[in-house]
């Protein structure tokens, strides 16, 4: 029963990983647009007879031909501008931010009903050539049409509405903070992913589980990792961190017990090594995306240091929300699994450290920066308040050789937290 629950929640994560593709997308809205025709000619088999002579046919051959005409249109135009939006995102955020734009719902929704109504638009007039649907039976392609037409309506009202913000700065930067905070979340509700934490050297003896390549850890199936350590009573060390690179034949994990060229090669297929990381399981990408951001404001050419602040203190709000994975006091969901637990101080360098160097001669930017840190040094984790006293001393002394102008340092150290001067 458990394997099979486990089996379920990893074709669970596929599933919603294709759901986040914008051609998943296009796929089930064209194949229901389909199915809404079918619909109609079974509705229009149980009419009365007379009702279907009510209304001629070439109203709806009109109503099928605007429809056609329009969504081609309206179709490549917002493919252009999501292609725009794309590339600009990338090319003044960051392409970590690119990343998550290409997975925006609204867009992939607004493409998807665009594209399934053009197509029902076109399979409705060979029908309508072809005679399946005739003069006499032209009263419920109407309705239908005309439901379709109102579908269209509401996802290009919303579309306009969500371009009026779509690809802004204040947009991305909200998107990457949301999607860190979920993911943030998400793994700290389900600690280690369900695995032991592994705080401990791996055991003597252990087996070295290397990478088939070169990449990033981009994620981990623990269920099916389970599942095989179950079936083939072994303990699994999985040392990588999510994030990590690694390179060929580089050790991913240790297996503690036989290992066999099969259960090599399974255990190598359930962690995910890729060219790019990935932000499901990882919510150190996130910080980096924001860090990015707020860098890219503070370069020369931008100099924007309002934006470098919004982005601190949006990281400040998701690293509020940390916990030690390995003083949870939750049983692990998966006892065979040993998984590194989040390591403060990789989450803060991420965070603050390219905002710190490039910020380091403006004192507002450093002012943000102390204030985030020594809150998170009143945080009730006594690793992430060690974690925070370090940078921001750290960050502290490169502001002092940095800032030239004395009024500006002696207001930076009124900023900062009592615990670290």
């Amino acid at each position: 029963m458990l394997k099979d629950m486990n089996r379920l929640n990893s074709i669970t994560r596929v599933l919603k990983e294709y759901l986040r593709k914008l051609w998943t997308r296009v796929l089930i809205v064209g194949l229901l647009s389909l199915v809404a025709l079918g619909i109609a000619t079974l509705i229009e088999s149980i009419l009365p007879e007379g009702v279907n002579g009510r209304l001629q046919g070439a109203a709806v051959d009109r109503l099928l031909q605007i429809i056609a005409n329009a969504m081609l249109a309206v179709t490549t135009f917002s493919l252009t501008v999501m292609v725009t939006v794309h590339r600009n995102t990338s090319s003044q955020f960051t392409p970590r931010a690119h990343l998550l734009i290409m997975e925006d719902s609204v867009t992939q929704n607004t493409l998807a009903a665009f594209i399934g109504t053009y197509v029902y638009a076109l399979v409705a007039i060979v029908l309508r050539e072809t005679g399946v649907f005739g003069d006499e039976k032209a009263m419920v392609l109407f309705w239908m049409t005309a439901l379709v037409l109102c579908f269209v309506v509401w996802s290009l009202v919303r579309w306009v509405l969500h371009l009026q913000t779509f690809g802004s700065l204040l947009d991305t930067t909200r998107h990457v903070e949301d999607v860190t905070r979920t993911r943030f979340r998400e793994r700290l509700d389900r600690p280690c992913l369900g695995a032991n934490p592994l705080t401990q050297d791996v055991p003597q003896g252990a087996v070295a589980l290397t990478a088939a390549q070169s990449g990033f850890v981009r994620g981990i199936v623990p269920e099916i990792m389970q599942n095989l350590s179950q079936d083939h009573d072994v303990q699994v060390y999985v040392t990588a961190r999510l994030g990590d690179f690694v390179f060929l034949n580089a050790p991913l994990a240790w297996v503690d017990g036989e290992m066999d060229d099969d259960l090599a090669q399974d255990l190598q297929a359930c962690i995910n090594v890729g060219d790019v990381r990935s932000y499901d399981q990882d919510p150190r990408l996130g910080m980096i995306a924001m860090s990015e951001i707020g860098t890219k404001a503070l370069s020369p050419g931008i100099n924007d240091p309002g934006t470098a602040i919004d982005v601190i203190s949006r990281i400040g709000r998701v690293l509020s929300n940390y916990k030690d994975e390995a003083e949870t006091g939750q049983s692990p969901e998966f006892d065979r699994l040993y998984v590194p637990p989040m390591d403060p101080d990789l989450l803060l360098q991420d965070a603050f450290s390219a905002i710190g160097r490039d910020g380091a001669h403006i004192v507002e930017v450093q002012e943000m920066l102390q204030e985030v840190l020594g809150g998170l040094m009143d945080h009730p984790d006594a690793g992430l308040c060690r974690a925070a006293k370090r940078v921001a001393k750290e960050l502290f002394e490169r502001a002092g050789t940095q800032m030239t102008h004395s009024p500006d340092l002696d207001r930076l150290k009124r900023a900062v937290h009592r615990g670290v001067l």
